[in-house]
């Protein structure tokens, strides 16, 4: 449940999702942009022979191989960080998930890509909550989340997708959660 807690009372628990808007991203879809678009004028350079880019004179690279490749390289490049852009304007993978113990409910919610599903949107209530469990992969692709396990379903993630929360963190909000829900806490 990686995000900042917006509301914590006896009642409701309610914590954000980070989606795609994490500084990684942003970064890398800068870099890719900016190295693409050096890339695709390099290459267009040395088809067109007028120079296109300010620091550098690339019309003496020889369009085949040399311009056709850095061209290709600079259009895959954009094309990776159109998708890493729009990816951070929609906001894949953010949301939220609440807990009310007031009425019950568990809503998990989280965006996804444009379409007929671009709402993900779990309703339970905290009468069908069996556990919190605590999944921990150590090696090479490490995993740390947190699963919401419900009776007669599939475990339900909590956390964000992308680095491993460290692990007192994760053992703070599981144990926090389940405190909360008043269920017990596996994995550890």
């Amino acid at each position: 449940m990686t995000g900042q807690t917006i509301s914590k009372s006896d009642r409701i628990l309610r914590k954000e999702i980070i989606g795609s808007r994490r500084l990684s991203n942003y970064f890398w879809a800068t870099a890719l942009s900016g190295g693409g678009t050096g890339f695709l004028l390099a290459g267009l350079s040395s088809y067109l022979h007028l120079n296109l880019l300010p620091f550098a004179d690339t019309t003496e690279l020889i369009f085949v191989p040399q311009g056709l490749v850095m061209g290709l390289y600079g259009s895959a490049a954009l094309l990776l960080s159109l998708y890493l852009w729009l990816s951070i304007l929609w906001d894949v993978g953010g949301g939220y998930n609440e807990f009310n113990r007031e009425t019950g409910e568990i809503s998990i919610f989280r965006w996804g890509f444009p379409g007929k599903n671009r709402r993900i949107e779990l309703k339970s209530t905290t009468e069908e909550v069996q556990s919190i469990r605590v999944d921990i992969k150590e090696g090479i692709n490490p995993r740390r989340a947190l699963f919401l396990r419900l009776k007669g379903r599939r475990d339900v993630p909590l956390t964000r997708v992308g680095q491993p929360l460290p692990l007192a963190e994760l053992e703070n909000q599981g144990a926090e959660l389940a405190r909360f829900l008043g269920v017990p806490l596996e994995g550890l």
